[in-house]
């Protein structure tokens, strides 16, 4: 691929054009908002002066609602030789193609599994698909140069191609991405109106689950209405089993023996199944999960003590597999928890308190 049109110059069209620029590729930009096709071209994304003529790859980064109607005038008017959407819903736009009595041989449907809570081409990033599942839904109708096409797109952003049927990405997605979306949105609206001395006890773990919540809402009604059936679906088994834990925390309430009985083995079912789910979720690199050891350390928030940790780690010959931090409320400090193989955390411990650092227990 030496020339690519990148249409949508959003968070993931930007960042698409980014990296295939810092591999050498010729990008052309455009967006119904020239403004935000400058901003991306000032970032290094590309050009936005029209291509002479067609390119290899064209790459449709518009919104599931919008895809369609994207892709078919730049079909017409023959703006490159391939054509790829990048949507987060796949069965939909090439249904709503195939209604309009395009040649399809040219395209091929994919979407990269990798966002951020912002948008717009000042949050885009080169490295954003790095390391991250990229899914391609081609057809037996798909011409080989176009997936070859797509794959090359998908190497030159570094992400891992993963081959699926279009609706079986779609209720995929809709278990691992949409539904989530929306109960991470409905646990942050209980903070809305919530007594400030209440919001004041958040931890970590509610920042885990809300996290996503603040992602653009517009964005989000583009995608959930592009793929509402099977994310209603999960919500109403997921409303079963809320419904299922109320009742059981309501026999818990009971001064029957019994009922209070039955109300623990309800809750018990509950987190079980939710242990049994958690540990399918993929580890490191997508390897099956493991389980690493915690180090917690105590530090001040000032610049340069997470480098200090790291780099007196690496001198203690330890691998950091993966890290959070702990904000402390109305203190400036935190707990850095650090997660490293079980037989590394008493060398990373030791290694650590010799140069000065407050281990927690």
């Amino acid at each position: 691929m030496r020339t690519a049109l990148v249409i949508g110059t959003g968070l993931i069209g930007t960042s698409a054009a980014l990296a295939l620029s810092q591999r050498g590729v010729v990008v052309h930009l455009a967006d119904h908002d020239p403004e935000q096709a400058r901003t991306a071209a000032a970032l290094g994304a590309g050009t936005d002066e029209a291509p002479d003529g067609p390119v290899d790859l064209a790459v449709v980064a518009a919104p599931p609602a919008h895809v369609a109607d994207v892709l078919a005038d730049a079909m017409r008017r023959g703006a490159a030789r391939g054509y790829a959407d990048v949507a987060s819903v796949k069965g939909g736009p090439r249904r709503e193609l195939e209604a309009r009595d395009l040649d399809l041989t040219s395209y091929i449907g994919t979407h990269p599994m990798s966002g951020r809570e912002k948008s717009g081409p000042l949050a885009a990033s080169g490295d954003l698909f790095e390391g991250r599942p990229w899914v391609l839904t081609p057809t037996r109708e798909t011409d080989t140069e176009v997936l070859n096409l797509a794959l090359e797109l998908v190497s030159h952003c570094r992400a891992v191609p993963v081959v699926m049927d279009a609706d079986a990405h779609d209720r995929a997605v809709a278990l691992v991405s949409h539904m989530p979306h929306l109960v991470s949105s409905m646990v942050a609206a209980r903070l809305e109106h919530a007594e400030e001395a209440a919001v004041r006890l958040c931890g970590q773990g509610i920042r885990d689950v809300t996290r996503i919540a603040a992602s653009d809402p517009r964005m989000w009604i583009d995608i959930l209405s592009a793929n509402p059936g099977p994310v209603a679906d999960l919500l109403t088994d997921v409303a079963a089993d809320l419904g299922e834990a109320v009742r059981a925390l309501r026999a818990l309430q009971s001064s029957d023996e019994d009922k209070r009985r039955a109300g623990t083995t309800g809750i018990e079912d509950v987190l079980r199944r939710g242990n049994a789910g958690q540990v399918r979720v993929p580890g490191k690199h997508g390897a099956a999960p493991r389980v690493y050891e915690v180090v917690a350390v105590l530090i001040d928030d000032q610049p340069g003590q997470l480098a200090r940790i790291f780099a007196d780690a690496g001198q203690a010959g330890v691998n950091i597999e993966d890290v959070r931090i702990e904000h402390a409320t109305g203190q400036q400090a935190g707990l850095v928890q650090l997660m490293v193989e079980p037989k590394s955390a008493p060398v990373l411990s030791a290694a650590l308190r010799e140069r000065g650092w407050a281990i927690r227990q």
